[in-house]
């Protein structure tokens, strides 16, 4: 019986990118959030003389063996990388059924990686230590780790340092899928370019002090301020320990007391008490929002309508990750049902979700 998994999808509340390092990759602060958009990830494994990893997908653009470039696939390197470490040979099969956009800043690739992961030591019955398995997500791909986690969640360093934060309830939240795609690597080398022209001096600084500049203790401290935002309980900014506790979790379905924060549940229309308010009200932006709207002008006219105005507004819109994506978050469902229909009316796609806290994140996971 092969293992089912949604995979979900991610947005960044808010993304301060430092200059170039000399190892060629940047510094970030973020903080991730998990949304209830997925694909499907499938994986059907059995121990063999010789590994074999088979990808299929319902989607042109994934890298599969049908086009012969599945090695490039995230899920793929991801089995590959995990059966090396567990010193085992398989027969493997992964089919993913793609819903989410490609190159659209919403991880859907690492979401695919840690489900193909979570899925492959399901069918094998056996796992690696949690610090293993982040290090290995980690080299698959910078968003990966945060898939190992989910709910709300703090990324340092290239973002693969992540730290579970208290999670808020469900909110409402727009999701406009642009016909354009923006490629990462391309966002990374223009943002440099801005940043070597002095045109975004003011956010090179701000991002440089967050990052580059500042040892890890500090980067710790950080972290630790940023949960501070949602309580004054005090909360373990510790990745691994979160990581066990979730896979109990999945095949439990029971979350040890005592872990997080509480936070009073049903709180969607009382936004005083939710975390995420408290975050968006610190002025967080993303730093790839100016090169990606030089590029696709349509990008700022497809924030403004998210945005709205008066009683309808969204109290948060941004770029998600590098883009082309974008969301925003609301105080009802009738105020994203608004949104929705603006972003529409203008010619481009927009989907109604919610954000996905932590507990429902590994609750609902397990697709059958």
């Amino acid at each position: 019986m092969p293992t089912r998994l949604r995979s979900f999808s991610k947005i960044n509340l808010g993304l301060a990118v430092g200059p170039a390092r000399p190892d060629g990759f940047h510094a970030l602060t973020t903080v991730y959030q998990t949304l209830q958009m997925h694909d499907l990830v499938t994986v059907r494994a059995k121990p063999a003389p010789e590994t074999t990893i088979v990808v299929t997908s319902n989607h042109r653009s994934v890298p599969r063996t049908e086009a012969h470039n599945a090695e490039r696939n995230t899920a793929y390197r991801m089995v590959a990388a995990m059966l090396n470490a567990l010193q085992t040979k398989a027969s493997v099969e992964i089919h993913i059924d793609k819903t989410l956009p490609v190159q659209g800043g919403m991880g859907a690739g690492s979401a695919n990686a840690a489900a193909a992961l979570i899925a492959l030591e399901r069918e094998l019955s056996i796992a690696l230590p949690a610090p293993q398995r982040l290090e290995i997500a980690a080299h698959i791909g910078s968003d990966v780790p945060l898939f190992l986690l989910g709910g709300t969640v703090l990324g340092l360093n290239r973002g693969e340092e992540v730290y579970p934060l208290p999670d808020s309830p469900p909110v409402h939240c727009v999701v406009a899928i642009p016909s354009v795609g923006i490629s990462t690597p391309l966002a990374f080398q223009q943002l440099d370019a801005r940043y070597r022209e002095g045109t975004d001096a003011d956010s090179a600084s701000y991002a440089k002090a967050l990052t580059s500049d500042l040892p890890i203790d500090t980067l710790k401290k950080l972290s630790r301020a940023l949960a501070s935002v949602w309580s004054t309980s005090g909360v373990k900014l510790d990745p691994t320990g979160i990581v066990h506790t979730h896979r109990t979790e999945l095949i439990s379905g029971d979350l040890p007391s005592g872990k997080f924060p509480s936070f009073r549940e049903g709180v969607r229309g009382d936004l005083a008490e939710n975390p995420l308010l408290a975050l968006v009200r610190t002025g967080i932006e993303n730093d790839f929002e100016e090169v990606a709207f030089s590029q696709h002008p349509s990008l700022r006219s497809t924030k403004r309508d998210l945005l709205g105005s008066g009683r309808e507004c969204a109290f948060y819109a941004a770029l998600s990750g590098s883009g082309s994506a974008l969301f925003g978050l609301y105080r009802s469902q009738a105020d994203a049902r608004a949104a929705q229909y603006r972003v529409q009316q203008n010619g481009t796609r927009a989907i109604l979700t919610e954000t996905l806290p932590r507990r429902n994140y590994w609750n609902t996971m397990l697709a059958g």
